[in-house]
């Protein structure tokens, strides 16, 4: 049996229960050795094979579970964040379902949500913004013509990057082509809930600059937006005239 677990964003008592105790029972853990904190690796044990997919090709990670499988042996898959989320998770699936392998799947948090918490962040507002944006800025890897940065900047939604912080000067313009100026509040968040973690609060248009001084070309999110602000309006949920399925508000007739 193979299980895929989201390690989460960094630090080590963000790993889910199941997913802890997922890693603490596995006999082989391929772990993401460039994004996940290897301090998450002392759940192991003892006799646990451990190998770092960041050395290993698809056809290397699979031919290692099929040995264990033919071992009876248990592997954890484990990934950085959720494996929902640019995990490359799909063409492994794909690969184990083909060869007949079961696997399931226990999430994790996601950097953009350790992201926000850094910096006492909500992204969805009254008033200011109800969606949330999860993208990247088109590099080695490409985006669809339809998702490019410049197309989903007309909205001016919250948004947060992926895998986009060696690339701020493109994505300073690519947001400046949409609704955002440059004066839009934004933060780069460094390793999220990691030791080292640093939260940059900034501009669009000083993006790039900030990153600069501080050094920070990658293993960094993006965030946009502005939910950054200060100013937005009450949420109807919990105000005193509005009446829910649970209480009674003084619009209640």
């Amino acid at each position: 049996m193979v299980h895929f677990v989201g390690a989460g964003p960094g630090a080590v008592d963000l790993i889910t229960l199941r997913g802890a105790k997922l890693l603490e029972e596995a006999d082989q853990v391929i772990y993401a050795g460039s994004l996940v904190n290897p301090a998450l690796l002392t759940r192991c044990r003892l006799d646990c094979r451990i190998l770092n997919s960041a050395e290993m090709t698809l056809e290397q990670v699979i031919a290692a579970i099929e040995e264990a499988e033919q071992d009876g042996l248990m592997t954890v898959r484990l990934h950085t964040g959720d494996p929902s989320l640019y995990g490359a998770v799909r063409e492994q699936t794909d690969r184990l379902d083909a060869l007949g392998i079961p696997y399931d799947v226990t999430p994790g948090v996601s950097s953009f949500c350790a992201a926000a918490a850094s910096l006492h962040a909500e992204y969805t507002l009254p008033g200011l913004s109800q969606t949330l944006i999860l993208t990247r800025m088109a590099g080695r890897t490409p985006v669809p013509d339809r998702e490019r940065l410049e197309e989903l900047a007309k909205h001016g939604a919250s948004m947060a990057l992926f895998l986009s912080a060696g690339m701020l000067r493109e994505v300073q313009a690519a947001l400046l082509q949409g609704a955002y100026t440059e004066n839009t509040p934004a933060a780069i968040v460094y390793k999220a809930s990691w030791p080292e973690e640093k939260a940059l609060r900034c501009t669009v248009g000083t993006l790039a600059e900030t990153a600069q001084e501080a050094g920070i070309t990658k293993t960094a999110l993006i965030l946009v937006g502005d939910f950054l602000k200060g100013d937005y309006a009450r949420s109807r949920l919990y105000a005193p005239d509005f009446t829910t399925g649970y209480r009674k508000g003084t619009d209640a007739t």
